[in-house]
């Protein structure tokens, strides 16, 4: 099966109300105040869902139970007065609760805005397979790169409220690790989360005619070899038209995680670019998903970039 574009979401405008979930871990309550406060100066509405700070009682590793999580984001997902929803953090937990949630009440609530990164990759992928949404890889309200990170707020807010303003991205240091340039439909995420979606209902079972964006944070080089290379004996990479990687923060040495990604995504012969500059970073760049791109790779060490061929919202 060829990947082909998603539906797109409407963008926001002033006073669009923004619904904040916890589908993994928790968040420290002050670092969320102060994402709300930053979705408040650029006029949107934010409003917490009921678990949004909670704890799970015995995992304090969650942020409430499975169940709590999964009906915080169906019935912020459901309200028809939230136009957005983003997440407040990663972590872990979603593998837990995806399937809880009712996807086929999703897709009857119509298309909204989902932001999120790291753990919620599997959200992303849910909202891909199972209702067919274009999604944004970006930065979430309670972390602290979204709190301090000037490029990373202004990356989000223009996609959300002038997505024609940001359809070449990437940062000044993103170059060819296989030059070319290659068209596809983007998708991806956390590069270890697409790996443990593998065998589960629902998986993505062709990377035919897609864009692989991918990034990490505290793998070791070894064990990004090693998901890479289950991804690659699973199938999941089979045409795939092009790479784009992000960032990599705590995986060690970059010299020995680019050893890494050269030998095993170069023998796939298509584009590979390298810091991009989206993930777990110091800048984390809004990243487009489900919608058509192309990336260019130069040649002889020429900035890169991903390119959206449509706005990210409509």
């Amino acid at each position: 099966m060829t990947l082909v574009p998603l539906t797109r979401p409407a963008r926001l405008r002033p006073g669009a109300r923004i619904a904040v979930v916890s589908p993994s871990g928790p968040v420290p309550a002050e670092r969320l105040v102060a994402g709300l406060d930053v979705l408040r100066g650029w006029g949107l509405e934010p409003v917490e869902a009921p678990h949004a700070r909670a704890v799970h009682p015995e995992l304090d590793y969650l942020a409430g139970t499975d169940e709590a999580r999964a009906r915080d984001l169906q019935e912020a997902w459901c309200d028809p007065a939230v136009d957005a929803v983003i997440c407040a953090r990663g972590g872990y937990g979603v593998h837990r609760m995806v399937d809880l949630v009712d996807w086929a009440a999703m897709r009857a609530a119509g298309p909204k805005v989902f932001i999120g990164y790291s753990d919620i990759t599997v959200l992303h992928e849910a909202f891909a397979r199972r209702v067919g949404l274009a999604t944004l890889h970006g930065p979430m309200a309670g972390t602290e790169t979204f709190l301090k990170d000037p490029d990373t707020q202004e990356s989000l807010r223009a996609t959300l409220f002038e997505p024609e303003s940001v359809r070449t991205l990437g940062l000044p240091a993103a170059r060819a690790l296989v030059p070319g340039r290659a068209r596809g439909i983007t998708y991806g995420g956390c590069v270890s989360l697409l790996a443990a979606e593998l065998g589960t209902p629902h998986v993505r079972t062709s990377a035919r005619g897609g864009l692989l964006v991918i990034e990490d944070t505290t793998e070791d080089p070894y064990s990004i070899d090693r998901i890479l290379t289950q991804l690659l004996r699973a199938g999941a990479l089979d045409g795939v038209a092009g790479v784009a990687c992000g960032s990599w923060a705590g995986c060690g040495p970059y010299e020995k995680v680019r050893a890494v990604l050269a030998d095993r995504l170069g023998p796939l012969g298509v584009p590979v670019v390298e810091e991009l500059g989206f993930g777990h970073g110091p800048t984390t760049l809004t990243i487009p998903l489900g919608v058509p791109a192309v990336l260019d790779a130069p040649a002889g060490g020429g900035p890169a970039t991903l390119t959206v061929e449509v706005p990210a919202l409509s």
